[in-house]
């Protein structure tokens, strides 16, 4: 099958204080039936954390009102997208956390039939909660940032009607989530050895950062449970709105927004106030009604008829 490919030129900055310019490719290749593959400058990167020094996105999709309806998984990915592009250490001990899980879940499986799988669980898990105590301190940090940033937009989106809260949720160990990762260690293997044979019986880690959750509340009410659809729309609008604002304050300059169907369910003020709050840096927006788009100066509008670009403007 062919393969298409993407490929664009920016300027990225070496610092958010001092900077120099270069020129800087990235290519996508997809092709039916094969992995995604990346490259940068030609050489093919291992993963998309190989790019997170040059290009950071944020991207709102319909489905991304999972991240209020379902469980913490989805939201454990959306913290986990967001801070890997900014701190390629935790990306590392996201990967290697992951790994680390399958292999713990593969021996707890099959030790029954081979017991001397037992002999390397201990390595596991001291090497599980130390890349654990990584990921924790990151998210604590980050989801502080969120706290700043999230309950504001979604204050101005409801007109000041509703009030957005986050909190942390990870291993009951863990006094301080905000801590040095050296000083989480002991906690989390402390709730390991307590979970021990309960991890045994069920053939499961039952113990680790894999279960933590990004809670989000709506006027003291767990979003999840009772927020409405107009209300999940603008909670995960504001989450996402926070997380460019938070990227242009590490970085410098403006992540690039990717907004696909994002005006069709919102009212005319609230419309109106995402194409205001998304002013600057470089923005894609796809919709079908293209005069919801009046609003935004500067631009250029591209229409698709069956996968094609049959006009631009």
């Amino acid at each position: 099958s062919r393969s298409r490919s993407w490929a664009t030129r920016f300027s990225a900055p070496e610092t958010p204080t001092q900077r120099r310019r270069w020129s800087t490719t990235i290519e996508a290749r997809l092709s039916a039936g094969q992995r995604r593959q990346l490259l940068r400058n030609g050489v093919k990167l291992k993963s998309a954390a190989g790019l997170s020094e040059v290009l950071q996105t944020v991207l709102f999709c319909p489905e991304d009102l999972n991240l209020i309806r379902e469980g913490s998984v989805q939201r454990r990915r959306f913290l986990d997208d967001c801070i890997s592009q900014l701190r390629p250490r935790y990306a590392e001990a996201l990967a290697e956390y992951k790994r680390l899980y399958e292999h713990k879940t593969r021996i707890l499986r099959d030790y029954e039939e081979n017991p001397s799988l037992l002999n390397a669980l201990d390595d596991f898990d001291l090497r599980m909660a130390q890349m654990g105590a990584i990921l924790i301190h990151y998210r604590a940090h980050f989801i502080r940032r969120m706290e700043k940033h999230a309950p504001a937009i979604h204050a101005d989106f409801s007109g000041g009607r509703e009030r957005l809260e986050l909190s942390y949720e990870t291993v009951s160990t863990v006094t301080d989530p905000m801590a040095q990762p050296r000083e989480i260690l002991p906690q989390l293997l402390a709730h390991q050895e307590s979970h021990r044979q309960a991890e045994l019986d069920a053939r499961q880690c039952l113990s680790g950062p894999h279960k933590d959750d990004l809670v989000v509340s709506i006027g003291g009410q767990l979003a999840k449970t009772y927020a409405s659809q107009g209300q999940t729309r603008t909670a995960v609008l504001s989450l996402k709105l926070a997380q460019r604002e938070i990227f242009q304050e590490e970085t410098g300059e403006w992540p690039v927004l990717l907004l696909d169907d994002v005006l069709s369910e919102l009212d005319s003020k609230r419309q109106a106030f995402v194409l205001n709050r998304i002013r600057g840096g470089q923005v894609f927006i796809t919709c079908c009604e293209e005069e919801k788009l009046e609003g935004l100066e500067g631009g250029r509008v591209f229409h698709i008829r069956d996968g094609s670009i049959v006009t631009n403007i």
